[in-house]
């Protein structure tokens, strides 16, 4: 039975052949794109802060530009990592999808401004 749910969870994962690195204490090629795309993870939460509580027009739009091509990197570093099969996803159902889908919609009727938000 356990053997089975490995399976399947293997062929629900999406991912590239991966692509060897050296098994040394040294740092390998992915782990320094590894530690570059957590340090482009952590950069964009803060940016996103410093946006929301920018006070100055020049100021924000200054942050904005920074922000922008962080997270563009931060994609670059997602794209190089998933082409390289250091990077996993997980297929999920379309029945999942439209459950969540769903579920999520429904709370639209919470807003308090439910027809202007479109």
């Amino acid at each position: 039975m356990q053997n089975s749910n490995m399976q399947n969870q293997n062929q629900n994962k999406i991912q590239n052949p991966s692509t060897q690195v050296p098994k040394t204490p040294q740092m390998n090629e992915r782990d320094f794109v590894n530690d570059i795309l957590s340090t482009e993870k952590y950069m964009t939460n803060a940016y996103s802060v410093a946006l929301n509580e920018a006070s100055h027009q020049h100021l924000y739009n200054d942050l904005l530009g920074i922000f922008n091509e962080t997270q563009n990197m931060q994609h670059e570093l997602f794209d190089l990592m998933f082409q390289k099969g250091w990077y996993k996803l997980e297929a999920e159902s379309a029945q999942k999808i439209q459950q969540s889908y769903q579920q999520h919609s429904g709370y639209m009727n919470q807003f308090p401004y439910q027809g202007t938000i479109q």
